[in-house]
C-alpha cells in the first residue's frame, strides 16, 4: 500500500523539513527508503530531539524553524560527507542562519509548480483522474483519491507563505478540455473539464493569487498540445480544433508559456507526437507564431511509467525543432533526466556512468548543445532531478548540474521544484543556495564553481529574462504588495511549515 510522506513521516514519528527518501510525483516509481536515507533520518530526530531540549523549545517547532533545516543538511553531511555548507551554530541559533544565508537575497521564479484543487464528491473525496489511468494502476500500488494536500489553499500557503519564492508558473498537467457539450452549446468554466489542471484553471488560479497579491505574482501556462484534437477518419491533427483551443488559451486565459507532453495522449491519436514533427507540430508552432506566443515548455525524461509511449519523453527531438524555429524558447523540464536514483530501474547499467559524468537522457540533451554552440534557445530546467539526486546522490547531482551550467552556461539553466508533490519548496531552495560542486569533480571534469552571481541567474533572473518580468521592478515593490503582508502576518502570528511531503511513499517504507 501506499500512503502520502507525511501520512507515514507522522505513523513513524518523523518531523523533518528535508525529506528523508524520495517521493513520487505520480511520474515514477521511487524506490524504498535506501540505508543511508534511514540513517539520515535516525540523525536528524537524535540531533532534534536533543538541541530542541537544549534551547528548550517544542520539537516541532525547533524543526519548523531555520534552525531544524539546518540540522537536517549536518545530518546529511554525518551521513554521505561533507556536501552542504553548514555550520554547527546554524542549528541553534536562528541568527546564525539568517546571517549567512540571508531571505530575499535571490529573486526566485519558479517555473514548475502545480495543484489538483477537484470538487469534492460524496464523502469528501476527490477524484484524481490519472490514478486510474492503465499506467498508475500497473504499477501495482493502490492510492487514496483525496487531493486536500494538492488543493490550491495549501498550494497559496506552502509555495508563498512557507518559502521564499517570490513568482511562480502553474504548471500544467496533461488533460483536453471539451469544448462542447452533446447538444453543440459552447462551454465555459469548470464545465470544459480537461484532468486535474486544466488551462482554465491554472488561469483562474493564477488571478486569484495575483488579485490577491495585487501584483504580479503568478503566470500560467497551457496543455493544448498538437496530439490532443484528432481527425479519427483521416488519421491527422484536427487543426481547426487545435487551433480554435490555441487561440482560446493564449486569448482568453492569457498564458505565459505551451507545457507539452510528448508522451501523452489525451485526443486518443493513439501514439505521442515529436517536437520536430513538420507535418504535425510545425503547423501548431507556426500559429502559436502568429499568436505572439513563442515559449515552449516540454516534459522531457521522468517517463518510467509510459511503458508504450515513454520514448517520446527522449529529448531527441528538441535538436531539430530548436534549430529549425530560432525564434522560440525552449524550455526542457527535468533537463531530461531518463532515471533519478529514485526509480527501480536506476541500478541498471547505463543510468550513470561516473567516470564520464553522464546520465541517462540527460547526457543526449548535453551533447545536442556540443554539437550546436550556436543554439542558444534551449534552457535546461531542474525541477524535480535537482531534487531527488540531491537527497539520494549528491555526486550525481555535482554532475547533473556541473554538466548544465558547462554546456548551456548559467544563464540558460531554470530553477522549477515540482511542488507541490515535494511540499513546500524551502527545502529545495536551502539546498540549491547550500549547494556546491566539489574541487575534485571540477579539475577533472571541468565544471566550474557556483558563484552568487550564477545562483541568483538559476535561481530567477533568466526565467524573469524569458517571461518578460522586470526583476528589479519586483524585488522593489514586492515587499509592499497584499501576499508578503499577509505572510509576515502569517508568520508573526505563528504559522509554521508543515514539513509535509504530500506525494507518495510505501507505507512499510
Amino acid at each position: 500500500m501506499w500512503i502520502p510522506k507525511w501520512k507515514r513521516d507522522e505513523l513513524k514519528g518523523v518531523s523533518s523539513p528535508m525529506p528523508t527518501q524520495v517521493v513520487s510525483n505520480e511520474e515514477f516509481i521511487p524506490r524504498p527508503q535506501s540505508k543511508k536515507q534511514a540513517q539520515v533520518e535516525k540523525v536528524i530526530g537524535e540531533m532534534a530531539e536533543e538541541k530542541s531540549k537544549k534551547l528548550g523549545i517544542d520539537r516541532r517547532v525547533f524543526m519548523a524553524s531555520s534552525m531544524g533545516l539546518a540540522t537536517c543538511f549536518l545530518a546529511a553531511n554525518k551521513v554521505y560527507g561533507n556536501y552542504w555548507d553548514v555550520d554547527e551554530a546554524e542549528t541553534l541559533e536562528k541568527a546564525a542562519y539568517e546571517e549567512k544565508w540571508p531571505k530575499g537575497e535571490y529573486f526566485i521564479i519558479d517555473v514548475q509548480t502545480h495543484f489538483a484543487d477537484l470538487p469534492n464528491l460524496p464523502g469528501g473525496m476527490a477524484m484524481l483522474p490519472f490514478r486510474n489511468m492503465e499506467w498508475v494502476r500497473n504499477m501495482g500500488i493502490k492510492l487514496e483519491n483525496n487531493s486536500d494536500s494538492y488543493s490550491f489553499q495549501n498550494f497559496v500557503k506552502e509555495i508563498f507563505m512557507d518559502s521564499e519564492t517570490s513568482m511562480c508558473v502553474i504548471s500544467g498537467v496533461p488533460g483536453r478540455e471539451i469544448d462542447k457539450d452533446s447538444k453543440g452549446n459552447k462551454l465555459e468554466g469548470e464545465k470544459r473539464k480537461g484532468g486535474i489542471l486544466p488551462s482554465w484553471l491554472m488561469a483562474k488560479s493564477r488571478d486569484q493569487i495575483n488579485n490577491m497579491a495585487g501584483s504580479k505574482r503568478a503566470l500560467s501556462q497551457g496543455n493544448c498540445a498538437p496530439n490532443h484534437y484528432w481527425d479519427k477518419k483521416n488519421n491527422k491533427p484536427d487543426f481547426t480544433q487545435l487551433f480554435e483551443q490555441m487561440d482560446r488559451e493564449v486569448k482568453q486565459y492569457g498564458i505565459g508559456s505551451w507545457k507539452w507532453y510528448c508522451h501523452f495522449d489525451p485526443g486518443r491519436s493513439g501514439s505521442g507526437f515529436r517536437l520536430d514533427d513538420e507535418k504535425m507540430t510545425y503547423p501548431a508552432l507556426e500559429h502559436s507564431r502568429k499568436l505572439g506566443l513563442k515559449i515552449v515548455s516540454c516534459h522531457k525524461g521522468y517517463s518510467a511509467q509510459s511503458r508504450t509511449l515513454g520514448h517520446f519523453a527522449h529529448p531527441g527531438d528538441v535538436e531539430k525543432a530548436a534549430l529549425d524555429n530560432p525564434d522560440f524558447t525552449w524550455i526542457v523540464y527535468h533537463s531530461a533526466l531518463k532515471h533519478g536514483p529514485s526509480e527501480p530501474e536506476f541500478e541498471k547499467g547505463g543510468i550513470f556512468d561516473p567516470t564520464t559524468g553522464d546520465l541517462a537522457w540527460h547526457s543526449d540533451l548535453m551533447k545536442m548543445k556540443e554539437r550546436n554552440p550556436q543554439m542558444n534557445n534551449v534552457y535546461p530546467e531542474i525541477g524535480s532531478a535537482f531534487g531527488t539526486l540531491a537527497i539520494v546522490h549528491p555526486e550525481m547531482c555535482m554532475h547533473f548540474l556541473g554538466r548544465n551550467i558547462k554546456m548551456y552556461g548559467a544563464d540558460h539553466v531554470i530553477w522549477g521544484t515540482d511542488c507541490l508533490w515535494w511540499g513546500s519548496p524551502q527545502w529545495v531552495i536551502d539546498a540549491f543556495k547550500r549547494f556546491q560542486i566539489s574541487d575534485e569533480l571540477c579539475e577533472k571534469f571541468g565544471y566550474s564553481k557556483l558563484t552568487k552571481d550564477d545562483k541568483a541567474k538559476i535561481f530567477g533572473l533568466n526565467a524573469a529574462k524569458i517571461y518578460g518580468v522586470d526583476a528589479q521592478e519586483k524585488r522593489t515593490n514586492l515587499p509592499k504588495d497584499a501576499l508578503e503582508k499577509a505572510k509576515l502576518a502569517y508568520q508573526a502570528g505563528g504559522g509554521l511549515p508543515d514539513n509535509a511531503a504530500f506525494g507518495w511513499v510505501r507505507a512499510d517504507s
